[in-house]
C-alpha cells in the first residue's frame, strides 16, 4: 500500500460471534485465518457473553487495528484471496457498501475456517474500515491499491 493509502486508513474493526452450537477455538481460528501468520501474535480479541433469543449463550468477539502496516497486512491478505467474482461484486457495491466513510464487508466465516476468503452474507466475520475521507473516489482508489478492487 503507498503512503497515500495508508493515510487513508483511520482502522479496521473485525466482530463475530460464536453461538452455542459453535465450537470458539475453531471460531476464532476462523478470524485468525484471514491475518497473515507474522502478525497473528498482534492480534487481540475481546469478548462478550451475550443471550440470545431463547436465552442461549453467545459468545462476541472484536478487535479494532489502528496500527497501519498491521492493517495493510490484514486488508492485503484478504484482497488476495478473494475470487474475481467477489471482487467484482464489491466494485458493484461499493457505494451501497460505504457509508460516512466507512467500508463494511462480510467474510464468510465456513471459508475463513477452512483458509479461504470469501464474501458471506449469513453468519459471517464482520469487518469495518474506517477512512478518513468520505469521498467514494478515494475509498475506492485505496481498495484499489491494496487489491480489493479489480
Amino acid at each position: 500500500m503507498t503512503h497515500l493509502a495508508r493515510n487513508l486508513i483511520a482502522y479496521l474493526e473485525l466482530s463475530f460471534l460464536a453461538h452455542a452450537t459453535e465450537d470458539s477455538d475453531k471460531v476464532l481460528k476462523a478470524a485468525r485465518n484471514l491475518f497473515p501468520t507474522d502478525c497473528l501474535d498482534q492480534i487481540f480479541f475481546s469478548k462478550n457473553t451475550l443471550k440470545g433469543e431463547y436465552g442461549n449463550p453467545i459468545t462476541f468477539y472484536k478487535t479494532q487495528i489502528k496500527n497501519p502496516e498491521l492493517a495493510e497486512a490484514l486488508l492485503r491478505n484478504i484482497s488476495s484471496n478473494l475470487t474475481m467474482l467477489d471482487r467484482e461484486t464489491l466494485l458493484q457495491e461499493l457505494r451501497m457498501r460505504t457509508k460516512k466513510g466507512t467500508l463494511y464487508l462480510r467474510i464468510d466465516k465456513q471459508a475463513a475456517f477452512m483458509g479461504k476468503h470469501k464474501l458471506g452474507r449469513a453468519d459471517p466475520i464482520h469487518l469495518r474500515i474506517r477512512f478518513r475521507t468520505s469521498r467514494i473516489e478515494d475509498i475506492e482508489e485505496t481498495c484499489r491499491m491494496i487489491g480489493m478492487l479489480p
